[in-house]
This record gives structure tokens, C-alpha cells and sequence, in this order.
């Protein structure tokens, strides 16, 4: 049975954006379609780099393999990609329909590839199950920029979100290479514009200096939120000033020098202080060990004997009642004790909290 429906996405926000992009939303018909009438999406950023080692025709087989390695990229997707396998084949099928759009009589997979992929290992290794078809909205003719539309609501700000780095490559795609406004992205993304850049130019850095680091080891793109780190206020700088390179940053990221990842902010404190950069950079110690010789603002008795509620709330009511002038002096100089402090507390605020960081 077919039935119109409206856009799958029931967003508010959604409707009103494509509405302001498309003369009328987008509709499309709920079916049961044929597994072998589906192709699916090679050009899908997620996969995209796993797949260019097979060639123009990759194999179903080959599809699925990519999608396991890219799922296989961080220890969580790789757990929800084999709770999503246990999942289907459980309940014999899956509730969610994928989407795909019918462009001159081909029906291409826009969202869903690895539920189709899944599909056709079950159906080859005879899994019981009804595995012929698989529940679709069908699109007619959706053009670039609808499917991309899709995949930004659905993968970066959706359900089912990619990876930081996947995140990241694709935005690159839509800026770099279909060069489509910032304003446009950063409307379907959320969030602000100097997020969305700081996630393009870290991936190119990223690509630039960390790829040729690990030559034919393992390109660990977990590693990515450090590149983010990179792009904040005085850190290339600082490098730049203490002799170095961003190819010597990518050999700090590989080493695992800058670990945990967030110590990357630390560079500028580390690399200004005598001793502090000699640990760092000649006696081959990490940033943690460097940042233990940089000076620490002293702690009364008083300070060390509150509790953390009480320390909050100074904190709070300090932040509050800051001068102007302050406050512009401490943002004018990421790289300074203050604001370096300040930042170490907020991630330890977050690791207590369990909070996550919008950059990472």
C-alpha cells in the first residue's frame, strides 16, 4: 500500500527552513521497495574515504565493509552499529524507513545505507526474515541540495549524528567544493558560524599535517578535536613562535604528547615558559608533565578548605561582578594564566557534570 506523506521530519524548524528554500515541501510515498532496485549512496562523506580503495563499483560486500569501518572509527559507533545489526534482525525488519530519492528511473539511497547494506548481508547469508524489500519514503527527482538538506538534518544535528571528523568532512564538501553559503550550513546545522569554520579548518589541517604524520599507520580521526583545539585564539601562533610547525603538531597529536586532547590549549603557557617547553619539546614529556612546572595562582587555607558549593558559588558571583575591562582582558588573551585556568576549571566542571563539549 502507498501512502503520500509529508517530509519525514516533523521539525517546525525544518518545515520553515525548507519552505524558505523550496517554493513547497518536499513529499514523498511510503513503500515496500525492492532491495535490488536500490544503489546505494557512494558519494555519502561518511564512507566516501573507505571506498575509494575499491574503485568506481564497489560490491555490496565492499559497501558494507566501509560502513563497518566507519563505524568501527570510535568504540561507541562501533556499539551501536552492532546493536543496530542485533536489532533487525531480531525484529526481522526495521521501524524507521530509510529515504531515497529516484532520479532518472534509478532509486539512489540518501539515508539508510547501512540499513540496506545490513539488509543484503542477511538476505546472503539467509538469515530468516522478509529481507526482499525494505520500507522507503521515495523522492522524486530531489535535487544536490535537498539531499543535502536531508543528510544535515538527519546526521549533524538529527538522531543518528556521524563522527566529529565525518562531521566535519562533509561540511567541508558542501563549503569547499559545492560552495554553498556559510549562512545556509550554519542554518541547517545550528549552532554558530565560528563553530561550523573551526570544524572546516580543522579537518583541513587535519588532512594537511596528521595524515602524512602517520604515513601507513592508523589515520585515527578520534584524534580530530584536538585539530579543533588547534583553531583557538593564540595556539598556531604560539607554535609558530617557539620554532615549530603544524607538521610538528600533528607529531605531538600522534605521540599522544597532547593527551588528553583538550591540553592543546595549554600550548601557549607551555611554549612560553622556559622550563616548561625544554620538558615539552627536548626531554620528550607530555603537556601534562610540561603544565606541571608553569606557575599556579597560590590557594589560601581558606580556599582549600571550602567546599565545592561554596567555591561554585564564589565563582559564580566573581564572573558576575567582573569589571569590563577585565573580562575584555581576559578574552583579548586566550593564552593567558587567567583564561587558561578558567578553562582548565570548565573542563573539569564538565568531567564531574558528565557534560559534553559542543566542539568535540
Amino acid at each position: 500500500m502507498r501512502h503520500w506523506l509529508p517530509t519525514p521530519f516533523t521539525s517546525v524548524i525544518y518545515r520553515a527552513l525548507v519552505a524558505a528554500l523550496w517554493e513547497e515541501p518536499l513529499a514523498a510515498v511510503l513503500e515496500y521497495i525492492p532491495l535490488d532496485q536500490i544503489e546505494l549512496d557512494k558519494e555519502n562523506p561518511r564512507i566516501k574515504k573507505f571506498l575509494e580503495m575499491y574503485g568506481d563499483n564497489p560490491t555490496p560486500m565492499q559497501f558494507y565493509l566501509a560502513l563497518g569501518a566507519a563505524s568501527g572509527d570510535e568504540d561507541d559507533h562501533s556499539a551501536t552499529f552492532q546493536k543496530l545489526k542485533a536489532s533487525i534482525q531480531t525484529n526481522k525488519g526495521i521501524v524507521q524507513p530509510i529515504i531515497v530519492n529516484r532520479r532518472n528511473g534509478t532509486l539512489v539511497c540518501v539515508e539508510g545505507n547501512t540499513r540496506v547494506a545490513l539488509y543484503r548481508q542477511f538476505r546472503e547469508d539467509k538469515v530468516p526474515g522478509p529481507w526482499d524489500t525494505i520500507p522507503g519514503l521515495v523522492y522524486e527527482d530531489m535535487e544536490d541540495e535537498e539531499m543535502d538538506a536531508v543528510r544535515l538534518q538527519v546526521h549533524l544535528v538529527g538522531t543518528r549524528p556521524w563522527d566529529p571528523y565525518s562531521k566535519a568532512k562533509y561540511l567541508t564538501y558542501l563549503r569547499k567544493v559545492k560552495n554553498m553559503p556559510l549562512t545556509w550550513i550554519v542554518e541547517f546545522c545550528g549552532g554558530r558560524t565560528k563553530e561550523v569554520v573551526e570544524s572546516i579548518d580543522a579537518f583541513a589541517d587535519m588532512e594537511t599535517y596528521y595524515r602524512p604524520a602517520v604515513q601507513d599507520g592508523i589515520f585515527d580521526t578520534s584524534r580530530f578535536s584536538g585539530f579543533v583545539e588547534l583553531q583557538k585564539p593564540n595556539i598556531k601562533q604560539s607554535i609558530v613562535e617557539a620554532g615549530c610547525d603544524l607538521s610538528d603538531f600533528a607529531a605531538w597529536i600522534r605521540d599522544e604528547k597532547l593527551y588528553p586532547l583538550n591540553t592543546v590549549r595549554l600550548l601557549p603557557r607551555i611554549l612560553k615558559h622556559p622550563k616548561a617547553k625544554v620538558e615539552f619539546l627536548k626531554n620528550g614529556k607530555d603537556a601534562r608533565h610540561a603544565a606541571t612546572f608553569l606557575e599556579q595562582p597560590p590557594v589560601t587555607k581558606a580556599l582549600a578548605d571550602a567546599t565545592l558549593a561554596q567555591l561554585a558559588y564564589a565563582l559564580k558571583n566573581s564572573i558576575y561582578s567582573l569589571p569590563w575591562p577585565e573580562r575584555d582582558k581576559i578574552c583579548k588573551d586566550p593564552g593567558g594564566e587567567a583564561a587558561q585556568t578558567l578553562s582548565e576549571a570548565l573542563d573539569a566542571l564538565r568531567n564531574l557534570l558528565d557534560v559534553p563539549q559542543e566542539t568535540n
